[in-house]
């Protein structure tokens, strides 16, 4: 770290001190606690995520720099109760790199592609879960997106061979998935019946999107912009025409829509 970089996080960690400050401080960082400043945290995350996603490297600095800032907040919260401090944390998280990557900082070699280091990354943790005595799931973060936790929970249990054979395997599931809602709906089941239905049928789309390699959330994300992106279409087309959504009838969105839909397919 060179001094200029030391410098500043030094003055960072300062600043949160003295917004912590009983005396001092801000009212509002002071009445604050781990639980209430993890929303913010996720925030953060994934406004670092929409940074990236819309190739803003300005904002991205920005970002990650209001993530950072999360991250010193919880610091000096544990400082303050006397479990740890900043210090603490990033040694924690430099040890962990090191010991997870001894084909780079120890004798450990033969490991030269990426897909190579995902299997060895994987075969470290599951050694620490081990040592913990802990089971093959209980490390998921429940706190995580949903999608985002199907994932990684159906990535845990292929690694030790709990999965489907290919993804047409799966398409059938979702099929199977789907039928089940249908039939729920159609005998009256209560809401929590049909709640747990639609939560197989979502499993299981995740599963598909394993299978194909491609990342449910961020392919969730994607679609909920390119729908906020065709519905401004359909309120801008209206507003030409000096009416609202609430003036139109489905049928004339529904043009609408498919209008968007396909000036994005010509000019792409």
């Amino acid at each position: 770290m060179s001094d200029d970089t030391e410098s500043a996080v030094s003055r960072l960690l300062d600043i949160m001190r003295r917004l912590r400050d009983p005396v001092s401080g801000c009212p509002w960082d002071i009445e604050q606690d781990f639980a209430t400043i993890a929303p913010y945290t996720i925030e953060e995350a994934y406004e670092v995520a929409g940074a990236i996603e819309a190739m803003d490297w300005d904002a991205l600095k920005e970002e990650l720099g209001d993530l950072l800032l999360q991250v010193i907040f919880h610091a000096q919260m544990a400082l303050e109760r006397g479990l740890f401090d900043f210090h603490d944390v990033v040694l924690a998280t430099t040890n962990k790199m090191l010991r997870r990557h001894p084909h780079v900082f120890g004798e450990e070699k033969g490991i030269d592609t990426a897909a190579a280091q995902t299997a060895a990354w994987e075969e470290h943790k599951a050694r620490e879960r081990a040592q913990r005595n802990t089971g093959l799931l209980d490390d998921v973060p429940a706190v995580l997106p949903a999608l985002l936790r199907a994932l990684k929970l159906q990535q845990r249990a292929s690694s030790v061979g709990f999965d489907w054979e290919s993804a047409s395997k799966v398409v059938d599931k979702i099929a199977e998935e789907a039928a089940e809602i249908v039939q729920a709906r159609d005998s009256g089941a209560a809401p929590d019946q049909l709640r747990g239905e639609i939560g197989d049928l979502l499993f299981a789309v995740a599963n598909l999107g394993r299978h194909l390699g491609i990342d449910p959330e961020s392919a969730l994300r994607a679609t909920n912009a390119k729908f906020v992106r065709r519905f401004g279409a359909i309120e801008r087309a209206l507003g030409e025409q000096n009416r609202s959504v609430a003036d139109a009838s489905l049928d004339e969105m529904e043009a609408l829509w498919q209008a968007a839909k396909a000036n994005e397919t010509a000019s792409s």
